[in-house]
């Protein structure tokens, strides 16, 4: 099956040049991008004439099981109500713009299944597993009167589909080997305290260094990678030596760490949209009050250290960490981000950076011969109004994943 776009203004991932011409699919890939036209007696032909033509979306932070904003009540819902709730996500973030996920953590090991298999509508989905969390850690998210976890098989503890608690370096290796056997992609570690969470103070270490080195070992000799949740900039910085590939929320990122950052080459992942979204409303839809107490200031450090981290050359990808009510508003990212970082960093974190992270690079947020045909085409010039893919993708005409429409309304 080919389908030829014709007479676009390509943005294609990587270059500031917004240049016109045509992009060939077929069989699922970009076959061919040229200034000239192309002769192709091509099965589908779609006219451009002018809007923009680029990659697909990439949102590199999701909870798509996180159908609660209070942890305790998340942990006894029935597995029926978490798998509805992700699959209308992921059809609506479809509806978004984003033809790929990376899940953040926490997604069973089955419904990820049911997705590769095409069950439900969604975009590419890159399983991450049960995230790894020390005993009171960010994913222990007992209250603290709870009792300890019980090693009692049959009676497994409510958060065990969400989290592996793992003390000590062998624990947290075996910890990573289960869920790479169970088809995660890449396994993100927690390394400092959380919002969420109600025992752990939002700006203290977590794990100890031979914990972290043995969760990188392993994901290395996997040939996959370490991502980790932190927000103190002591916990970015030591992550960040320790060999870990990417960073989430980087919240409290001082101009020294990130310039370490960009030495080792670690990635950033702030998620402003999460922290605007549950200063705006989260107590309305179930936040509890330990947890806002402890985002004062946040969202205006983690704009700043996305200054710093621009300053510094560290490569930027772009998520959002939104959950339950909030999960509609991943448009909200591309216009916190618009107020400090130009559209050109915005767009290339949600494309080929977006890409590079999950070690895709060159089959995913690119337009060139070779990647997967993962297509918008938009109304309008996000070159110079980037907020326009963030409108819940009204101003998408066409959405096309691996060579497909999704959505055809020209």
């Amino acid at each position: 099956m080919q389908t030829l776009f014709r007479n676009a203004l390509i943005f294609d991932g990587v270059s500031r040049d917004l240049r016109e011409g045509h992009v060939l699919v077929e069989d699922g890939v970009i076959a061919e991008v040229s200034e000239q036209p192309i002769k192709v007696d091509a099965d589908r032909v779609v006219e451009a004439d002018g809007l923009t033509l680029m990659p697909g979306l990439i949102d590199l932070h999701v909870h798509i099981w996180a159908a609660d904003m209070n942890v305790a009540r998340l942990s006894q819902m029935p597995t029926e109500y978490y798998s509805l709730y992700a699959a209308q996500f992921l059809q609506s973030t479809l509806d978004r713009g984003f033809t790929t996920l990376r899940d953040a953590g926490g997604t069973d090991a089955g419904f990820a299944m049911a997705i590769e298999k095409g069950f439900i509508k969604s975009p590419r989905f890159y399983h991450s597993g049960r995230y790894i969390s020390q005993t009171g850690g960010h994913g222990d998210f007992r209250e603290g009167h709870e009792q300890h976890f019980s090693d009692c098989m049959c009676c497994p503890p409510r958060h065990e589909r969400f989290t592996a608690i793992a003390d000590g370096a062998d624990a947290v290796r075996k910890a990573v080997r289960e869920e790479f056997r169970r088809g995660a992609r890449a396994i993100k570690i927690m390394a400092s305290g959380g919002v969420a969470s109600p025992t752990d103070p939002l700006d203290k270490l977590q794990f100890t260094d031979a914990e972290i080195l043995a969760a990188v070992d392993e994901a290395a000799m996997r040939g996959s990678y370490i991502f980790a949740h932190c927000h103190p900039d002591i916990a970015i910085r030591r992550c960040s030596e320790l060999g870990v590939r990417c960073i989430e929320h980087v919240s409290m990122v001082s101009p020294e760490t990130a310039a370490i950052m960009a030495r080792n080459g670690t990635y950033g992942v702030p998620t402003l949209a999460v922290v605007h979204a549950f200063y705006e409303d989260g107590a309305k839809f179930g936040l509890p009050a330990a947890s806002i107490g402890k985002m004062q200031n946040l969202l205006e450090a983690m704009t700043e250290g996305l200054v710093h981290m621009k300053n510094a050359g560290v490569k930027i990808g772009f998520g959002t960490d939104l959950l339950a009510e909030h999960n509609d508003r991943q448009g909200i990212e591309f216009a916190l981000r618009a107020n400090v970082l130009d559209p050109y960093d915005i767009l290339i974190s949600a494309t080929s950076v977006a890409a590079e992270i999950i070690m895709e690079e060159g089959r995913l947020g690119v337009v060139a011969p070779g990647a997967y045909a993962d297509i918008l085409l938009v109304d309008g010039n996000p070159m110079r109004d980037v907020t326009i893919l963030g409108q819940d993708g009204r101003n998408f005409p066409v959405i096309m994943k691996a060579g497909e429409f999704h959505k055809m309304a020209l």
